[in-house]
C-alpha cells in the first residue's frame, strides 16, 4: 500500500482528540518530531514493501500466494485491532502505548531483515501489524493532545506534509536499497528510525488520555474482527490454488462470515463496542464507507500488482518502479488541500462521483498501457489517478463527519480508516484468482477490475450521499 491512502480520515482523528496533556510550549515541537517520525515509520513501511515484493518473491524462490501473505499478515492485524489500540492508548495512556508500539515495530522490523525464510517474514509482518495498529492511532492523539484548537490546524498541515514527503521518497529509497543492497535492508530503516524516536518520547513527551474512555476494552470484538476477516482471506487466496469448491476453501469462507456475523451482535451488545453500529443507521455514513471499501478496494489491489508487472514483466529496476509511484502522490499531496474548496462551494456528493470516475479511468489507463515498457506510459495513468483520490479524499471525510453527531468524529473516522485498510486485504487475497497466462494479461485484469470497483464506489456515491 502507499502511504497516501492509508489514513482517508486521519487529520480529523488528530481534530477530535479528546482529553489534554500538560504539554509545555518549548516541548510542543519535540512532540510533533516524535509523533510523525512514528506514524511514518508505519506508513513508510506499507509503501516500500510493495516495491520489495517481486524480489523477495525470487530470493525466497516462493509463490504470489506467500507475497499475498506478506502484505495480508500486517493489513489484517493492524485492521483487525486499530480500534481498540486507540481505545486502549485513551484508557492506560497515549505515552505509554506508543513507547510500546515503537519498540514492538523495531523488533518486529529486525525479525523481517534477518527473516530465514517465507514463513519466519509472514510471521515477523503480523507482528508488524499489531504493533501499527498501537502506534498508528497514539501517534495522531498525541498530536490532538499537545496542542489546542487554535494551533492543532498547523499541526496537522506539518503532519500532512512530512506524511506526503516520506510516502514520495518511501518508494524510491526502498528501491534503491533493494537495488543496491538487498531487500532485507527497507526492514532495517525502522530501527533507525525508532532511536531518535524514543530518545525524544521518553524525555519530552507527556502523558496524556481521555478521562471520559470507559473502563472496558472490546477485547471480544477485536477477536471476533481478526479471526473472521483471517478466515475469509485465507478461504480467498487458498481459491487461488485449490479452487472455490474445495472443503478448506468453502469451510474458511463460511467461518469468517458466521465470525463476522458473531461480530455483528457482539457489537450490539457491548457496552463499550470499538465499532458502535448505531453510526450506519446514517445512510450517508453508510454509504461514504461503501465508497471507501470500492475505491480503496481498487487502489490497494492495483499497486499490490503494479511491481510485478513493471519488475518481472518489463525488466524496471526497483528504483525506476518505485519512480512511478511518484507522480500519483505528488498529485495527490499538492491538490490535497485545494479540494477541500471544491467541498465548500459544490458540496460533498459531486466531488465524491467525480473523483472516483476520474481514478475508474486511470485505472483503465493502466491496463490498456500494461503491455507498454517505458516509463513515461505510465506518467498519464498516475497523473489520473493522483488527480481523482485528490477530488475525493477532502469531501470523504467531509461526509464522515457530517453524517454522525459531534462527539462521535473520532471514532467514526477511525471506522472509516478500517475500512480502507479491509478493504486492500480482502481485494489482495482475490487477486490469486484473477492471475491469466501472462503478466501482463493479469495486470489487464486487475486493472480492469480495479476500473470497475472505482465505478461502482461513484454509484455508491451518487445513490447513498445527500450532504
Amino acid at each position: 500500500m502507499i502511504n497516501s491512502k492509508a489514513q482517508p480520515c486521519a487529520a480529523q482523528v488528530i481534530r477530535s482528540t479528546r482529553g489534554t496533556s500538560a504539554c509545555p510550549k518549548r516541548d510542543k515541537t519535540w512532540v510533533l518530531a516524535a509523533a510523525v517520525l512514528g506514524s511514518t515509520m508505519a506508513f513508510v513501511d506499507e509503501s516500500v514493501v510493495n516495491v520489495a515484493l517481486p524480489t523477495i518473491e525470487a530470493d525466497l524462490r516462493t509463490t504470489l500466494a506467500a507475497m499475498q501473505w506478506v502484505i495480508n499478515a500486517y493489513t489484517l492485524c493492524m485492521s483487525a485491532l486499530l480500534l481498540i489500540g486507540g481505545a486502549a492508548a485513551d484508557r492506560f495512556g497515549r505515552r505509554v502505548i506508543f513507547l510500546i508500539g515503537i519498540v514492538s515495530f523495531a523488533l518486529a522490523s529486525i525479525a523481517c531483515g534477518f527473516a530465514p525464510d517465507t514463513g519466519a517474514l509472514i510471521a515477523a509482518r503480523a507482528i508488524q501489524g499489531v504493533a501499527a495498529a498501537l502506534l498508528i492511532p497514539c501517534s495522531l492523539a498525541i498530536i490532538g493532545a499537545a496542542f489546542d484548537e487554535q494551533e492543532r490546524g498547523a499541526a496537522i498541515g506539518i503532519w500532512s506534509g512530512a506524511s506526503a514527503l516520506a510516502a514520495g521518497a518511501g518508494p524510491l529509497l526502498g528501491g534503491s536499497l533493494i537495488d543496491h543492497l538487498s531487500w532485507r535492508a527497507i526492514f532495517l530503516i525502522n530501527p533507525l528510525i525508532a532511536i531518535p524516536t524514543l530518545w525524544i518520547a521518553v524525555r519530552r513527551l507527556p502523558e496524556s488520555g481521555d478521562p471520559t474512555a470507559h473502563a472496558g476494552l472490546d477485547w471480544r470484538g477485536a477477536l471476533l474482527a481478526f479471526a473472521g476477516l483471517g478466515s475469509l482471506v485465507y478461504g480467498l487466496i487458498a481459491a487461488s490454488s485449490l479452487g472455490w469448491r474445495d472443503v478448506t476453501v468453502v469451510g474458511s469462507l463460511a467461518a469468517g462470515a458466521l465470525l463476522l456475523l458473531w461480530l455483528v451482535a457482539q457489537e450490539r451488545r457491548s457496552r463499550a463496542p470499538m465499532m458502535p453500529l448505531r453510526l450506519f443507521a446514517s445512510r450517508s455514513f453508510s454509504g461514504v464507507n461503501l465508497l471507501t471499501l470500492f475505491l480503496y478496494g481498487a487502489l490497494g489491489g492495483a499497486f499490490f500488482f503494479l511491481p510485478f508487472l513493471l519488475i518481472q514483466a518489463h525488466g524496471f529496476s526497483a528504483t525506476a518502479a518505485g519512480a512511478v509511484y511518484l507522480p500519483f502522490t505528488l498529485v495527490l499531496a499538492v491538490l490535497s488541500r485545494w479540494s477541500g474548496g471544491l467541498v465548500d462551494r459544490f458540496g460533498a456528493r459531486r466531488p465524491l462521483i467525480i473523483g472516483p470516475l476520474i481514478a475508474a479511468a486511470g485505472f483503465a489507463l493502466l491496463a490498456v498501457v500494461s503491455g507498454e515498457q517505458g516509463y513515461w506510459v505510465y506518467l498519464g495513468p498516475m497523473v489520473l489517478l493522483g488527480f481523482g483520490m485528490a477530488i475525493t479524499v477532502a469531501p470523504l471525510t467531509t461526509t464522515v463527519i457530517n453524517s454522525v453527531k459531534e462527539h462521535e468524529t473520532g471514532v467514526a473516522s477511525g471506522i472509516n480508516n478500517v475500512v480502507a485498510a479491509v478493504a486492500s486485504l480482502l481485494v489482495i487475497a482475490v487477486l490469486g484468482t484473477l492471475v491469466a497466462d501472462s503478466p501482463v494479461a493479469t495486470a489487464r485484469l486487475v486493472m480492469s477490475t480495479a476500473a470497475a470497483l472505482a465505478f461502482a464506489s461513484a454509484a455508491a456515491a451518487a445513490l447513498t450521499i445527500r450532504i
